[in-house]
């Protein structure tokens, strides 16, 4: 830098920090120059002839006379193209010696054709998203525009045609999908592993999908949908499916759980053993086992059924039962089992061998599951009616969903809509539709495709009642839309309690489903009760149900009592008996814990 006109610091006066340029290098002052652009477009091109690292980055703030040198980590780059005289610097002749695999594109970074560029230099920067649209200060152009998406937009069909909240939303939500995890899925031991039954390619695709092999580890299912109304359980984004394509394993899933024991070895050579099931045990929680103690390859296990029949050494005595319990609600059977060889596991841990047991649960959808496409939408499944009321159009198709219209006026999700074209254009045609974005095949030749095949050109079909088999008054906007299923499943969040276990602290119900915690009556659900006037509900929930605890309240000092009696002023039979929240009594003796004492009084003393 100092070789292109920096000059020191200790060489500057006061004044000169008015009238130049300051210069930073990664937010280090290291001088002041005169002509900032000459310092610029010296970088640069050092930068592109290769003397510099291709990372290091040059940007100016006019309004605060700085130019920021940045040559640190941490900083995002980007790939574009140098446009000089208004043309690209990578023309035709290039592209085909990358096609010919005669060059990379590092080659084109050693010969000045691209460069990489970060956040605050495309400030500085005149970027063009098409040949097109270069002008004449345009300084670089985008290698291809759906490089402005990473990998998980980039799975988005259409989505230029989407309001950029549901984009966002499912940039979320996609990761959340059931489908391929691994091509060795079914012999690793995850704790928990989600996988889709049976995933598809998608019939929209995009170039990002090509290019990250998404659609060979799909994850999602081509549903054939109408977009119509159907019954009241399909209002705020609920769905309505068909009971048929649910038995033909529409949106299934694996669920893969593992559990494991260790065998640990202890002082005097003693060590945890597995025996075998107990004969003749009338509870049946032993149905799993072989007879090493070990459950066996496709059993099916119920909650408590015991999967290692693991006994642990007591000194002087039997071996005490620990048994490895299934402690899930819902049945599963054994897929597989591990076991490491003796004395191959940390000896650090003094574990000597360690056993993992595998269990597969097949899940159909069930009300309540959430599903989405991907363009933001999520819903739940609000009703699986059978497939004979489903409506039917004149081919006798029957859909595998039906999505509510309401859905798209606010939501503004036209991608999804040009999704289902697309889609049921290349079902029709036998070749995947291009749904890339900022580009992708265009409404109107979709549309005259499904003209061509004999379909109307807006995608909509004549559909007969299901129920009455009456013909439908409207068209129906029908056609495949790729659905994803989330992770979220209502199996693994219902939960309800009565009486249930308490906080020792506290005094209040536990929390949490996996505690057999309660609901939690919390600020705004009581202002509503507060205001509604339900003064005896309000009472019971925060009061009884929750941590009802009956006070000694002495009468004459204020101070909480025990038994009848006060210990602070040392007087017997002046205390009342007052009902509090066990929370608020621990309050109090925590406050006199840190020298705050809270003295009650009472209005009538009893």
């Amino acid at each position: 830098a100092h070789a292109l006109g920096v000059e020191e610091i200790d060489t500057v006066t006061p004044t000169d920090f008015l009238h130049y340029c300051t210069v930073f290098l990664n937010g280090t002052l290291i001088g002041i120059h005169r002509y900032p652009n000459r310092l610029c477009a010296g970088i640069r091109t050092l930068r592109r002839s290769g003397r510099l690292h291709p990372h290091v980055s040059i940007s100016t703030q006019p309004r605060q006379r700085t130019v920021q040198i940045g040559s640190d980590g941490g900083r995002i780059v980007r790939l574009l193209i140098i446009v000089r005289d208004g043309k690209p610097a990578v023309t035709s002749a290039h592209l085909d010696r990358l096609r010919d695999r005669l060059c990379t594109h590092n080659d084109f970074l050693a010969e000045g054709l691209t460069e990489y560029v970060d956040v605050n230099e495309s400030n500085d920067c005149l970027i063009a998203v098409y040949p097109a649209d270069i002008g004449p200060y345009t300084t670089h152009l985008e290698v291809e525009p759906l490089s402005l998406l990473g990998v998980v937009a980039g799975i988005i069909p259409y989505p230029h045609h989407n309001q950029s909240a549901r984009n966002t939303f499912q940039s979320a939500m996609g990761k959340q999908a059931l489908g391929t995890v691994a091509l060795n899925q079914y012999i690793r031991a995850d704790t928990v592993l989600l996988l889709g039954a049976y995933p598809q390619r998608p019939l929209c695709r995009t170039k990002a999908m090509s290019l990250t092999h998404y659609e060979k580890l799909g994850a999602g299912i081509n549903a054939m949908v109408c977009v119509m109304s159907y019954s009241g359980y399909d209002i705020e984004d609920a769905q309505v499916y068909n009971k048929s394509s649910l038995d033909r394993g529409y949106g299934r899933c694996v669920v893969l759980r593992k559990h494991e024991v260790d065998l640990e070895k202890y002082a005097g050579g003693e060590f945890d053993v597995i025996l075998p099931p107990e004969k003749n045990s009338g509870t049946g929680k032993f149905k799993a086992l072989n007879p090493d103690g070990v459950a066996g390859k496709g059993a099916l296990v119920q909650q408590y059924d015991v999967l290692v029949n693991k006994f642990t050494p007591v000194a002087g005595g039997d071996p005490r039962p620990a048994p490895l319990v299934y402690k899930y609600p819902q049945p599963a059977v054994v897929d597989h089992v591990i076991i490491s060889p003796p004395g191959d596991y940390d000896r650090s841990l003094d574990v000597d061998q360690k056993i993992k047991v595998v269990t597969r649960e097949v899940r159909p959808p069930e009300p309540g599951d959430k599903f989405s496409s991907r363009h933001g939408q999520k819903g739940v499944v609000g009703l699986i009616v059978n497939g004979v009321d489903m409506p039917f159009n004149e081919r006798g198709m029957c859909p595998d969903m039906i999505m509510n219209p309401h859905g798209f006026p606010s939501r503004m999700t036209v991608g999804k809509l040009l999704e289902l074209v697309c889609s049921k254009a290349a079902a029709l045609r036998g070749s995947m539709g291009d749904g890339t974005a900022f580009g992708g095949e265009s409404a109107d030749s979709i549309s005259q495709q499904l003209l061509s095949f004999g379909y109307n050109y807006h995608g909509k079909d004549v559909f007969y009642s299901g129920i009455t088999g009456e013909l439908m008054q409207g068209y129906v906007f029908f056609g495949p839309i790729y659905y994803q299923r989330l992770k979220h499943m209502v199996t693994d969040k219902m939960h309800a309690r009565s009486t249930g276990p308490r906080s020792m602290l506290t005094r209040q119900p536990t929390e949490g489903r996996s505690r057999s915690g309660g609901l939690r009556v919390g600020e705004m659900e009581r202002d509503c009760m507060v205001g509604y006037g339900a003064s005896n509900l309000l009472n019971e929930r925060l009061l009884i149900s929750s941590d009802m605890f009956t006070a000694d309240i002495c009468h004459v000092c204020g101070n909480l009592g025990y038994n009848n009696r006060c210990t602070y002023c040392k007087t017997k039979g002046t205390t009342s008996k007052v009902n509090m929240p066990y929370a608020f009594k621990l309050l109090i003796q925590e406050l006199q814990g840190m020298g705050v004492s809270l003295r009650l009084t009472m209005d009538s003393p009893t």
